[in-house]
């Protein structure tokens, strides 16, 4: 009989061994460079005071749901704030989900039916990934935002297509060709939906509000967790998919629903960033200052995600263990993470972080490039 146990000793044991084994850690004391708090309304206190005068008005919103939103847990708060959203994105609906993983296990393992092929772009969130295997559809890659890939790809399908993309790569810190894609999505048929998980927020509603292309998808997932400082997701839809999701989606029939203090906490998140515009001015000044130091990174001049390839699991953890000792937090992925030689550190910049700790982090990245 197999010893699973040893199995998984085995594993994990290799993990330690490459230097790549996963733990969970307490938060650490030092200068942000890695959570998604972009612009810091985790840690905002006017935000916070704002929430908690609303939670002592309504104690309730605290209580567990019940149940599944099919059940008992559907309550006017959900649905006046799924309202809310779908106005403020110009989408006809929204359906809310406990978080942005949640949304795309749903959107994926529903929408495509067994006939259909998903085309996703090979740096797409797993959360995709792990949508698509539960569909019965067949999933292909195209080349990170390449164009000609994905359309010699749609040329040689004979069914309906479906094409997943980010607006914005959280591990490349890049964009997505948006417009072009809905181009050639349009000329193939095929469907186009966008995760603007770190897009929304840091550019206003996001890129498909801002380009105003809310025809142009079927659908886009916006989350809570990072530039709002919140936690869950919608879907941004029509009525038919809202509907559709609704009857067939196992992640929303079989989950039960958050509490009424998550959905209320997002529609105050909405409110406060129209009235604090001035938290994104801030994160891309700072992004400017991180760019003018002239490190070389793949990631685009505007975005919160810096990249620093250091293609060496050994320097890499060695800058990271420097940076730490220094006060500063970031994230380092190895491979097999993401591919050998492509080794990196991520840094994430915020609208707080200060022009002295920009300056200084990129010192200390210089010394090891």
């Amino acid at each position: 009989m197999h010893n699973h146990s040893e199995y998984f000793q085995q594993a994990l044991e290799k993990r330690r061994e490459e230097g790549t084994l996963r733990s969970v850690r307490l938060e650490s004391e030092g200068v942000d460079f890695y959570s998604n708090d972009y612009l810091g309304l985790a840690r905002n206190k006017e935000l916070q005071n704002i929430l908690l005068q609303k939670v002592t008005e309504n104690p309730q919103w605290l209580s567990g749901s019940t149940g599944s939103r099919l059940i008992s847990g559907n309550s006017s708060t959900v649905t006046l704030s799924e309202e809310f959203i779908a106005e403020q994105h110009h989408f006809p609906a929204a359906l809310l989900f406990p978080s942005g993983y949640n949304a795309n296990l749903a959107l994926f393992s529903t929408l495509p039916n067994r006939h259909d092929t998903i085309i996703v772009d090979e740096q797409i969130h797993r959360s995709v990934h792990d949508g698509c295997r539960l569909s019965n559809a067949r999933k292909l890659k195209f080349l990170h935002n390449n164009l000609e890939d994905l359309e010699d790809i749609l040329r040689r399908q004979n069914g309906h297509c479906y094409i997943a993309v980010e607006s914005l790569y959280s591990m490349e810190g890049d964009f997505a060709p948006i417009p072009e894609i809905a181009e050639i999505a349009s000329q193939y048929n095929a469907d186009l939906i966008v995760d603007e998980a770190h897009a929304f927020g840091v550019f206003g509603y996001g890129l498909i509000d801002k380009f105003q292309m809310q025809e142009n998808v079927l659908a886009t997932v916006v989350t809570y967790g990072k530039a709002l400082g919140s936690h869950g997701a919608a879907i941004l839809c029509n009525k038919t998919v809202k509907s559709y999701l609704i009857n067939f989606a196992s992640p929303f029939i079989y989950t039960t629903s958050a509490q009424d203090f998550q959905w209320e906490g997002i529609k105050t998140g909405y409110e406060f960033l129209k009235s604090h515009k001035h938290l994104s001015e801030e994160l891309h000044e700072n992004i400017k200052l991180f760019r003018s130091q002239n490190l070389k990174s793949p990631s685009s001049e505007k975005s919160p995600v810096q990249a620093i390839i250091i293609p060496n699991n050994q320097r890499l953890k060695q800058m990271q263990q420097t940076l730490c000792e220094e006060g500063f937090l970031t994230y380092a992925i190895y491979s097999p993470t993401v591919k050998e030689g492509s080794e990196r550190l991520r840094i994430c910049l915020h609208s707080f972080n200060t022009e002295k700790e920009i300056v200084k982090l990129t010192e200390i990245i210089r010394e090891f490039i």
